[in-house]
């Protein structure tokens, strides 16, 4: 009696084991997913990363822009030359000792007529070539855009008549260079947030308080240098940027020695002036500037055009969105100036790309543990084809997420981390742990079957 009914028990038992282990895909309808995701965050193209998106930085913690820590370290007019870091005035004498730096007098300022060389020092010569008297001959300095190409640039912002300007660049989807002045950053730096963050635009140099360049000391150089390349280093994840414009144009070869030798720096002119900046006070008119733009865009396209704008004003910026259609309608190709030569900045290729960490404010003394930030975007002139993006002689290895934030690499198996962590050993095509399930219903069958 009991030995049958020990084997009407198993029967029953294995009947219900049997059907424990009756896999999922001999089912007649589709497979519903139930892993969880592979990923915990959305790819680069999902409208969340519009919402909250933050230009990749170089790993280091800067002060949050506008913030007292973030004004601190700042002049608020004319640098001091005796108050410079000893690593500024370090690079200048080297450059000096090297005979990097033409031993130019500086220039004397005639109010509003052209610095005046002493001795009677010709500005055209080669010694001098002052860009303020249209000397062309140092290669080292940008005047034309390509060919058919307008090159977009803006001076002296930011100011708030910008927000109008960076609303319309940003409906008509332009990129453009701006000339910032460092005590306007220092004032304005929701302006400078705007162009940086929001429009992803290209942030140059137009020196600390907008001086005749000519007229000063190497030392007083320095600072109108360092001291807006430190703000826009700090206010822009640690970009140093890689051009600068000289207020009223006014430059010679010292002038753009120090520039270059010490940080960097390329000097930019342009080949066309609209004169904007004298509009409110009765300098030129609007109707004047659209029938200059006028002569310059329906004529020849060679060289490209490079105008001196402002986005000083409201009629500066008004000025240039009446004659931005002039621009479509006769075929330019528009650019950022930054752009015409690849890289905007010194260490990353642009406002969305990777940046490399260097040391202070000299792209050419990089941290020995240097870490860069991921970007869809590679550095267009160093990217090697392993990933590691070279300035110098330094190199650094990227690994990248869409978060922005440079991750150790690791290789990932196929599969979830479930999956491959659950130590499920395959017993007659079935788990482990399919098959104790059964035994546990062999057992319960025993009192209940």
């Amino acid at each position: 009696m009991l030995s049958l009914r020990l084997l009407s028990a198993l029967a029953c038992g294995f009947s219900l084991a049997a059907a424990a282990i009756v896999p999922h895909d001999n089912h007649d309808h589709a497979p519903t997913p139930t892993r969880l995701p592979t990923q915990w965050y959305h790819s680069e193209d999902h409208h969340a990363h519009a919402l909250f998106k933050r230009a990749p930085s170089d790993g280091a913690n800067y002060p949050a822009l506008g913030s007292p820590e973030w004004r601190a370290p700042y002049p608020q007019s004319t640098p001091d030359p005796n108050a410079l870091p000893k690593q500024w005035v370090d690079a200048l004498n080297a450059a000096v000792a090297a005979g990097k730096i033409p031993n130019i007098p500086p220039t004397t300022s005639t109010g509003n007529n052209n610095p005046v060389y002493p001795n009677g020092m010709d500005p055209m010569s080669d010694q001098v070539c002052s860009t303020t008297y249209k000397c062309r001959k140092n290669r080292d300095v940008m005047w034309d855009a390509p060919d058919g190409t307008f090159a977009i640039s803006f001076d002296d912002g930011p100011q708030p008549a910008s927000n109008r300007l960076y609303d319309f660049l940003q409906d008509h989807n332009e990129k453009a260079t701006h000339f910032f002045i460092g005590v306007n950053i220092l004032n304005n730096p929701n302006e400078f947030r705007t162009a940086f963050e929001v429009l992803e635009d290209d942030i140059a140099v137009h020196t600390w308080t907008h001086p005749h360049m000519t007229t000063l000391s190497n030392l007083d150089l320095l600072g109108q240098f360092g001291w807006t390349m430190d703000i826009i280093h700090k206010s822009t994840g640690g970009r140093l940027p890689r051009y600068w414009r000289p207020p009223y144009g006014d430059s010679d070869n010292r002038v753009v020695a120090i520039a270059k030798e010490v940080f960097g720096l390329t000097t930019v002119i342009w080949n066309q002036d609209t004169s904007d900046w004298s509009i409110p006070s009765g300098g030129t008119t609007n109707e004047a500037v659209q029938k200059s733009m006028t002569q310059w865009l329906t004529g020849p396209k060679k060289p490209g055009l490079m105008v001196l704008e402002h986005e000083l004003y409201n009629q500066t910026v008004q000025a240039f969105i009446d004659a931005y259609p002039l621009i479509k309608s006769n075929g330019w190709k528009t650019i950022s100036v930054a752009q015409i030569n690849g890289d905007s900045y010194q260490n990353s290729h642009d406002s969305d790309s990777a940046v490399q960490r260097v040391d202070g404010i000299f792209v050419n003394a990089p941290l020995p543990s240097s870490s860069s930030s991921s970007s869809s975007k590679s550095l267009s002139s160093s990217t090697t084809s392993s990933g590691s993006t070279s300035f110098g002689s330094t190199t650094s290895s990227m690994s990248t997420t869409s978060a922005g934030t440079s991750l150790p690499a690791s290789p990932t198996p196929p599969g979830t981390s479930l999956q491959q962590g659950n130590g499920a050993v395959p017993l007659f095509g079935a788990s482990a742990t399919t098959v104790v399930a059964g035994f546990f219903v062999v057992l319960s069958s025993l009192i209940l079957c």
